[in-house]
């Protein structure tokens, strides 16, 4: 299937696909013999676990290095990040993420506190 065809099936938009490859996310596609992307539905699967990881708050640069790992969690979408290799990235987002709340929860009380004065 074409890129656009491709990207609708996984949620995406072409330009994120074309932005997937060129980080290393995604393979380089098969190409036609005009040169167009030719993707087929393992290319959409990764795609779909791609979004997936991001919508949970991970970067693309967490993701980066961890390609191979995205075929193992299309075929289980319950398997466990740890088990895919990405336990420590799991890990490192995770505390980034706490120390974030702590950040807003403190800034919050500060503020709060300014209505009561």
């Amino acid at each position: 299937m074409r890129i656009g065809d491709a990207a609708a099936a996984a949620g995406a938009t072409p330009r994120a696909l074309r932005l997937y490859e060129q980080r290393g996310l995604l393979p380089p596609p098969a190409r036609s013999t005009s040169g167009q992307r030719v993707y087929d539905g393992t290319d959409v699967a990764r795609v779909r676990v791609i979004r997936r990881l991001l919508a949970l708050g991970l970067t693309i640069e967490d993701l980066r290095g961890h390609a191979r790992s995205f075929d193992l969690l299309a075929a289980d979408p319950d398997r466990r990040c740890e088990n895919a290799s990405g336990g420590p990235v799991v890990r490192r987002r995770l505390a980034a993420l706490d120390a974030e709340i702590a950040r807003l929860t403190t800034l919050r009380a500060a503020l709060a506190r300014s209505l009561e004065d």
